[in-house]
């Protein structure tokens, strides 16, 4: 068994892989990193190996807990990827974004890849066909949105994602969740008809804390997948015992 591990900026999010089988999946905050994990590997006693990807360095207490629980494979940028890499300043592409893009060369194999990651921040990365890695956007996520409204603004109030009863905000409420909500799906459906404009066959992947929310509001034709960073992590570790 594999432990597929994933470090945020404030979460971490595990999940329990058998070969290509997605067994358990936990979110937890950090600072409950201890609990959780013995939780885990109290009813997943065959984990053998652990994958971890992390935003932020290595929390050394929680990676020497975990190296004596199994084997742990750190994924940083000398890993191996399943594409090449032309981003300009490849040690600054965030780690989370070439697994993501490791996982959609790795299961979407031929195609050109666009893939959507709706967290804090709005990352948008493209793999070509040919497995090159181009780049792509990043832009402020749902709630920064809000966040920024309120905090910057004297009388605007602090507000959650929210569908938009009315693209015409008849209240200030209704105006903020339009502006906000309709914003981002203009903004991500923008992006996706300059993609597929210039490429053909675009596979469009959606993951991401608030994929689920915006799925159902998208037009185009898209995989969405809020566990495709975990699932990522897996075909990525498959992938490197396969080299």
């Amino acid at each position: 068994m594999l432990l597929a591990v994933d470090v945020g900026n404030t979460k971490i999010k595990a999940a329990v892989f058998e070969g290509y089988g997605l067994l358990n999946k936990a979110v937890f905050d950090k600072k409950h990193w201890l609990e959780n994990f013995e939780k885990i590997f109290t009813g997943y006693s065959q984990i053998h190996t652990l994958i971890l990807a992390s935003v932020q360095n290595e929390d050394e207490t929680m990676l020497s807990w975990l190296i004596q629980k199994a084997g742990v494979i750190l994924i940083n940028h000398t890993s191996s990827f399943p594409f090449k890499n032309n981003y300009a300043t490849p040690l600054t592409l965030g780690i989370d974004r070439m697994v993501l893009s490791a996982g959609a060369v790795l299961q979407f194999p031929g195609s050109n890849r666009l893939v959507i990651d709706a967290g804090t921040c709005i990352t948008y990365d493209f793999t070509d066909a040919d497995n090159v890695y181009h780049g792509g956007a990043i832009s402020p996520g749902l709630q920064l949105r809000y966040n920024a409204m309120h905090n910057f603004t004297a009388k605007l109030p602090l507000l959650y994602p929210e569908m938009p009863d009315d693209f015409v905000g008849n209240s200030t409420a209704g105006a903020m969740h339009s502006g906000v909500v309709n914003g981002v799906l203009h903004e991500i459906q923008g992006f996706i008809k300059q993609y597929t404009e210039q490429y053909q066959d675009v596979k469009l992947i959606l993951t991401g804390g608030d994929a689920d929310f915006l799925a159902k509001r998208l037009k185009n034709t898209i995989f969405a997948n809020s566990n495709f960073l975990l699932e990522s992590l897996n075909h990525l570790y498959l992938y490197l015992n396969q080299k």
